[in-house]
């Protein structure tokens, strides 16, 4: 009898002592108050940090403003809200089975980030690592920072600090009236979404080094729609001069894919104004009042009734966006760093000639360095044919180092791909340069992954 009570006993401490082990994490000062974080393997992560207050009420379809202070130490142990947005089928298509088999709580209360950096990085801010800010893909409609494809521990085991955002889409993030535009101090409405991406870029300048992390070495990176909002970030004046590098996946380069709206203001917001007159809804102090429910209602009654899609993406403006992606790489109004591009074999559209001509114009402009690359990997499937090929987005399990994740069937070599993969991509956080510290151009490798120019157009082909 004694001896179970003592081995009861030393089991209860080895309880106490792991979970005193697992909850004893730095506490940060950041914007806001004190947080405190979860370890994991190889990082200590920090879910669902407010970047900005919440954007409801009179804040709805406002820039986003500070976060509001709170008492004691924030507990970031659960990712925030996503952005509100259609429920997802997990058995429509090829992203309902491959990243939404599980929609996350949604909420107009949406402006959070989490943050993974190595343990013990925030007790050396000396060392300054490298940072990366992850903008998430879904057409400006769907999607979160924290689907289960998006990871940041494979990136803290290479001391780099990953970063992933929620920004405001769809409807919350871009619709425009005249009303909206008449309260602005420049007549503009609509882009909250991508004003809520710089406001994330510039808390992450200004707090990281709390995380160990160096603000003036920050890289930012996205796939399709967030590739789009990368290449709506470098062009920015708003926001470029925080940025260090950046990655552009599956959004083309030089023309090609788009969901820009193009139209001047008066022309942008004339069917936000139709659709709310239609609805009886004269004020904002009305708009602002409504709830999702009736807001969804309304949208999809106006669609019904003009058999047309309300615009609700990004548009070119004259202090955000002054100028297109395009036209800001041809008159060098993009942040001058380096650069990587590509996209996968089966992707959207055809983006690689896109990729091509950023790629050779940057070179005929500027002496930073720009990759390009082009994933092929062709997904192993269950024999559903809709679901193979080295699709749009196959290429996040690797990117994130999270294929053991993935209902799929991944081998050894998809594995030693994606350690490939996050070797590159963090190697291009750190240096500028997916190689890490070493010259491109000297190396007589052919392994080495050199800059795409207009005399060598090399690209790296990322394969089993």
């Amino acid at each position: 009898m004694n001896r179970m009570i003592k081995f009861t006993a030393f089991a209860t401490l080895l309880v106490i002592f792991a979970s005193c082990k697992e909850s004893v994490t730095p506490t940060l000062d950041v914007e806001g108050g004190k947080i405190e974080g979860i370890e994991l393997d190889n990082s200590v992560v920090y879910r669902g940090i407010p970047y900005a207050a919440p954007p409801v009420g009179d804040l709805r379809w406002a820039k986003p403003q500070p976060v509001a202070d709170w008492q004691g130490t924030r507990k970031c142990d659960n990712f925030g809200n996503a952005a509100i947005q259609a429920k997802h089928d997990p058995n429509d298509g090829v992203y309902g089975t491959e990243f939404y088999a599980e929609d996350a709580p949604m909420s107009e209360d949406c402006l959070y980030l989490n943050v993974w950096t190595p343990k013990m990085a925030s007790a050396h801010p000396e060392k300054k690592l490298p940072v990366a800010v992850w903008i998430h893909g879904g057409a400006f409609m769907a999607g979160w920072g924290h689907e289960i494809e998006f990871d940041g521990d494979a990136w803290a085991k290479r001391n780099v600090i990953l970063v992933t955002i929620n920004y405001r889409l769809g409807l919350y993030g871009f619709f425009c009236h005249p009303l909206l535009s008449a309260e602005d101090e420049n007549g503009i409405s609509g882009n909250y979404g991508l004003y809520d991406q710089a406001k994330a870029i510039e808390w992450v300048h200004n707090n990281i080094s709390e995380f160990g992390g160096d603000p003036d070495n920050i890289t930012i990176f996205g796939q399709s729609a967030g590739a789009m909002s990368v290449k709506y970030q470098v062009a920015s004046p708003v926001s470029q001069q925080f940025i260090s590098k950046a990655i552009i996946m599956s959004g083309g380069g030089i023309g090609g894919l788009s969901l820009n709206q193009t139209g001047n203001q008066e022309q942008l917001d004339a069917p936000g104004l139709d659709m709310m007159n239609m609805a009886g809804l004269y004020t904002l102090e009305a708009m602002r009042a409504a709830t999702p429910e009736q807001l969804d209602s309304i949208v999809q009654n106006y669609q019904k009734i003009m058999h047309r899609q309300l615009p609700m993406r990004p548009h070119n403006d004259e202090v955000f966006a002054p100028l297109t992606f395009d036209e800001a790489v041809a008159q060098s109004a993009i942040a001058d760093i380096p650069y990587m591009i590509g996209g996968t074999a089966d992707d959207l559209a055809n983006l690689d000639k896109g990729c091509d001509k950023f790629a050779f114009l940057r070179n005929s402009l500027s002496e930073q360095p720009t990759f390009v690359y082009l994933f092929d990997a062709p997904a192993p499937s269950d024999g559903r044919k809709c679901l193979e090929g080295s699709f749009h987005s196959s290429e996040l399990w690797y990117v994130f180092n999270t294929l053991s994740r993935s209902w799929r069937p991944y081998t050894d070599a998809d594995h030693a791909l994606s350690e490939k993969m996050v070797d590159y991509w963090t190697n291009f956080a750190k240096f500028g340069n997916p190689n890490g510290n070493i010259s491109s151009t000297s190396a007589n490798d052919s392994l080495i992954w050199k800059p795409c120019t207009i005399e060598e157009p090399y690209i790296q082909e990322l394969c089993r």
